[in-house]
């Protein structure tokens, strides 16, 4: 009786030292100079003290404010809400925030000019890890026998060479869906932000300069595997392996999977035929294949472009991009509709169904290298059929609906239409950014996006949609929101975390993360962005997921939408490929 008494007593001081406490977050990783600045302040109690900017290296306060309390309530566990902003505040230096003295105290972050200047390189440092064939972070060689056909115009299960690409998140699956927005999305951010890339690892992603960009390193694996996926005109590989690669923990180069011909061997390779496909209950739905071959032919103009320029002049490279982007585009003219991904044992998939957008990408794309009319007169048909098309208007989405998340055809079409279709194409994207703002203004972090299964994913999609849609036009309305969806990703957040690996390094960010990588060898890959929040709901009723370690952040959760650095979590905790290559873009426009 005396300990249960001793356990309630405990539990009860715990909890009033949680109606005391106050919890400050902000932006980790810190701020350029002259952008704009805020914090959210949260806890049981109101707050009236004053809030502090502080140099952390000497203890001065540098600036002080007052407290706002937010127009909009919180998700519940918390009372009261604040915003703080100094955003006048410019002068260099590493600081932190506090409430009055001695009060509660935000991590250390900086403000300077090169504050992103590394994060770039980091992100790719994280894409070299998910390389499948040589992987240069455990230096070893994986999964040279992908794969054998199944749907192909050649008898099932014959060898067919779909070796490479990237491993799509902690699992070991390779999808042409995600592989070839990773690889376009990066040659699009090299063309826009070349100077925000350097140069320090060589084409196997091995320490050491080699005369090419690494991201151009890095977006030239992804396109050798897509040549390898489209072995003649009328083929497209789309997907390798399946979900019986779900064995637990594993290496890449010891896969215990076995998918009919034993254990770490052969792979199945699926072909696009844009049917419905599935070797067991579950199957996929399927209309055409022009989503998949759209987009491929975007990243295979851009190669074609960058490769044939002064700079790169590699000729003999640049037209077989060039071939494959011709052919892949009328693949998709031949297959108009999306094909999806592949389960095999569980009712999870990649259920993309949206394509228009990646035929206009396309199109753009290879009017701008061959100048033929045709193309632009058929992205602008695209583009009008795609039109503001999104997950932006929705509060829930099956996973992956409408991928990519953000239409980058819209921007690749822009500068080459007249002022009334630019106007059109602007006014899409500025539709499903105001229609994102209508739910940030309904939470005081004034985060815009659903909590559905890869959340982190959409919030890339939406900054990277705001950064297009100010190179386009030159409005900067939408600046401090811009900063604002940044900012949540890198700690300004209930759980107080970036949800990048190892960013910033002296910050909270995820640790225990769903990989086998993790799990095996407890080496950090830094870089890698983490599927994100999902809305309680969706993670209540998701199959297998069960926490290894109490949660350390039970104070901060709630109903509503929850996160988790667990490494059995895997619908909030898991790093995804194509999610981290969907943030470069944004990381090199601060990174400039």
């Amino acid at each position: 009786m005396e300990k249960k008494m001793l356990c309630f007593a405990l539990l009860l001081a715990s909890f009033t030292t949680l109606a005391q406490q106050h919890f400050i977050r902000i932006n980790q990783a810190g701020y350029l100079p002259g952008e704009p600045k805020s914090a959210v302040v949260f806890g049981e109690s109101p707050l009236q003290q004053p809030v502090q900017l502080v140099a952390a290296d000497g203890g001065e306060v540098a600036w002080e404010g007052r407290l706002q309390p937010a127009v909009a309530a919180g998700w519940g566990r918390f009372s009261h809400y604040y915003t703080v902003d100094f955003s006048r505040w410019q002068s260099p230096g590493r600081y932190y925030l506090q409430l009055g003295k001695g009060g509660a105290r935000s991590t250390v972050f900086e403000i300077g000019e090169e504050v992103y200047a590394r994060y770039p390189a980091v992100l790719l440092s994280f894409m070299r890890q998910q390389r499948c064939g040589y992987n240069p972070f455990l230096d070893v060689v994986c999964h040279q026998r992908d794969g054998r056909s199944m749907y192909g115009p050649m008898a099932d299960s014959t060898y067919v060479d779909a070796s490479g690409g990237w491993h799509d998140a902690g699992d070991q699956l390779k999808y042409l869906i995600t592989g070839s927005y990773a690889t376009a999305h990066m040659l699009k951010a090299w063309e826009l932000y070349p100077q925000a890339f350097g140069d320090e690892a060589n084409a196997l992603g091995q320490p050491g300069a080699n005369g090419l960009p690494d991201v151009l390193d890095e977006a030239r694996w992804g396109l050798r595997w897509l040549h390898k996926l489209h072995p003649s005109p009328e083929q497209l590989i789309h997907q390798i392996a399946d979900d019986r690669d779900h064995r637990g923990w594993k290496m890449p180069d010891e896969d215990n999977s076995d998918y009919g011909w034993g254990k770490n061997s052969y792979r199945v390779a699926y072909f696009a035929t844009g049917q419905p496909q599935g070797l067991r209950e579950f199957k996929s739905e399927a209309t055409g294949v022009a989503n998949l071959a759209g987009r491929s032919a975007a990243a295979m103009a851009m190669a074609a472009r960058i490769w044939q320029g002064k700079e790169m002049g590699d000729e003999a490279f640049a037209q077989k991009c060039r071939q494959a982007a011709l052919s892949l585009y009328a693949l998709g003219r031949e297959k108009e509709g999306f094909q999806q991904g592949n389960s095999y044992g569980a009712p999870y998939r990649y259920s993309e169904d949206t394509w228009a957008d990646d035929m206009e990408w396309g199109a753009a794309e290879l009017y701008r290298l061959t100048g033929e009319q045709a193309y632009l007169e058929q992205a602008m048909e695209y583009a009008r059929k795609a039109g503001t098309v999104s997950w932006m208007p929705l509060d829930t989405a099956e996973h992956y609906r409408y991928y990519p998340f953000v239409n980058m055809g819209h921007y690749a079409l822009y500068d080459l239409v007249t002022p009334a279709f630019q106007d059109t194409l602007a006014g899409y994207y500025r539709a499903g950014i105001e229609a994102t703002l209508e739910r940030a203004a309904r939470n005081p972090f004034q985060i815009g996006v659903p909590f559905i299964w890869c959340s982190n994913n959409l919030a890339t999609a939406l900054i990277t949609q705001i950064i297009l849609y100010q190179e386009m036009t030159g409005d900067r309305r939408f600046e401090g929101y811009l900063q604002l969806q940044r900012d949540w990703l890198l700690g300004r957040n209930p759980w107080g975390t970036s949800m990048f690996t190892g960013l910033p390094a002296h910050g909270e960010y995820p640790e225990d993360v769903h990989t086998s990588i993790w799990a095996l060898t407890k080496r950090e890959a830094p870089g890698g962005l983490v599927d994100g929040p999902v809305y309680g709901a969706i993670y209540r009723s998701l199959i297998g997921i069960k926490l290894n370690e109490p949660d350390e952040m039970a104070h901060l959760q709630n109903p509503f939408v929850v996160y988790h650095d667990d490494i059995g979590d895997y619908a909030t905790n898991e790093p995804t490929m194509d999610g981290t290559a969907g943030a470069i873009l944004l990381m090199a426009y601060w990174a400039r």
